[in-house]
């Protein structure tokens, strides 16, 4: 019983640190084009304003939810881990 529980926790560390990995990959990603498309925004004066704003409040929306996801994933990996110490 021992050694399954070890084996799970393990597990679920693993599992853990494989979507850290994940997630700061996709996020440095999602960063990069972030700035590229400020970039683009910026030098496109044939673009509204109210549409640029729209793409802005749309990242900042999008990284809203990126961040609410991670807490969630977060708040469930701690959770897996207190049960398995209980």
């Amino acid at each position: 019983m021992l050694e399954q529980k070890t084996f799970l926790k393990q597990m679920v560390e693993f599992n853990k640190t494989t979507f850290d990995n994940t997630f700061n990959s996709l996020v440095l990603l999602q960063e990069q084009a972030e700035r590229m498309s400020k970039t683009v925004l910026d030098q496109a004066a044939w673009l509204p304003e109210e549409a640029k704003k729209a793409i802005n409040d749309w990242v900042e929306a999008y990284k809203k939810g990126r961040d609410e996801y991670q807490n969630i994933v977060e708040d469930n990996f701690k959770k897996v881990k207190e049960f398995l110490n209980a």
